[in-house]
Formats: structure tokens, C-alpha cells, sequence
């Protein structure tokens, strides 16, 4: 019997527990768009990686030879697509670029990436100006990503995105060094 009670006890003080210390809801961006603008255009043009935030180091090791990264994003051939361009300067110095598809699901602004399949990508907006959120989620992997439109934002735009994925559950935590220039984007 004493078991019972003290089994439902901890039970109702978990439950109070979770009331009091949820996290903030994150806000995904609508098709809607931002200041009349519909979804993509308000996004399109160069972002900066920031920061990332996983459950383990292991989600962020990609990133590990990273000095910084600087991305183009564009319109693609068709409606439903956007082109994506980056630049990523490594830590030895070297540029490399990458290129790959997003398409755009139908009435959301969830993002499949062409040629991977298993990996989806949701967008969030950030109280942070200039700001913007991925989740990226793929077999075996869970990650989000912090984007901003200045290579150096405001130090508490990181700090916020530390605590709001520590509370989701991020162990890991990166933030790119940007010890270097980044690089110029090739044009095509």
C-alpha cells in the first residue's frame, strides 16, 4: 500500500515538475511569410551557420572541421524547389563548395533534400534579428541548426539558442569558430 502512494506521489510531483519547467514552444515558419512576402522569398539570399545543438557530439561531428560556412539560397528550376549554395572554410583554410536541392513540401515549409530521402528539414523563426532555426532529422540523427544573416550576431542570440536546445534535449553544443574570413561563393 505505502508503495502505491509513493509511486503516485512522485508520480504527481513529475507531472508538477513538467508544468513548471517546460520549454518555450518553438514557432515554425508558416508559408505566410514574413512583411507580405510569401514562403521562400523572405529567405532566400546569404545566411551564415552559427551554431548547432544535437543529442551528441556524434550529430555535430560533420562540423568538426569547420571554420565557417556561408550559404546562398536561391529560387530553383521549379516552384517547389530552392537551390542552395555554400561555402565552407575549413579549419586547415581550404574552401569548398557544396551544392544541393531543397524541395519545398506542399503548404508547409518543411524542406526535403533532394538525393536524401531519410532527411527532413523544418524551419524556425528566431527572436533573434536576422535569424533563423533548422531541425534537421535523417536515419539515426537529430539536429538543429542556427542561421543568421550576420556572420557575428548578437552574443545572446547564441546564448538563447544553447538554452532553448539544452532544454530540448541537446547535450552537444557547437559553435563555429569563424576565426577566418569566409569564403566568396563561386558564381554559376
Amino acid at each position: 500500500m505505502f508503495h502505491h502512494i509513493w509511486t503516485a506521489l512522485l508520480y504527481l510531483y513529475g507531472l508538477l515538475l513538467n508544468s513548471i519547467y517546460q520549454c518555450p514552444e518553438l514557432s515554425q515558419l508558416t508559408t505566410e511569410g514574413v512583411d507580405g512576402k510569401e514562403f521562400p522569398e523572405p529567405y532566400l539570399g546569404q545566411w551564415y551557420f552559427i551554431a548547432g545543438a544535437a543529442p551528441s557530439t556524434e550529430e555535430l561531428a560533420t562540423f568538426d572541421p569547420v571554420d565557417n560556412i556561408a550559404f546562398d539560397m536561391a529560387a530553383g528550376s521549379a516552384p517547389t524547389q530552392l537551390q542552395l549554395r555554400a561555402t565552407v572554410r575549413t579549419k586547415q583554410g581550404s574552401c569548398v563548395p557544396r551544392e544541393w536541392i531543397y524541395h519545398l513540401m506542399e503548404g508547409s515549409t518543411d524542406l526535403r533534400t533532394e538525393g536524401r530521402p531519410d532527411m527532413k528539414t523544418k524551419l524556425f523563426s528566431s527572436s533573434c534579428p536576422g535569424g533563423i532555426m533548422l531541425q534537421e532529422t535523417g536515419q539515426g540523427y537529430q539536429r538543429f541548426l542556427l542561421y543568421n544573416r550576420s556572420p557575428h550576431p548578437p552574443k545572446n542570440c547564441v546564448e538563447e539558442f544553447q538554452s532553448l536546445t539544452s532544454c530540448l534535449d541537446s547535450k552537444a553544443f557547437l559553435l563555429m569558430p569563424r576565426t577566418q574570413e569566409a569564403c566568396k561563393q563561386s558564381s554559376s
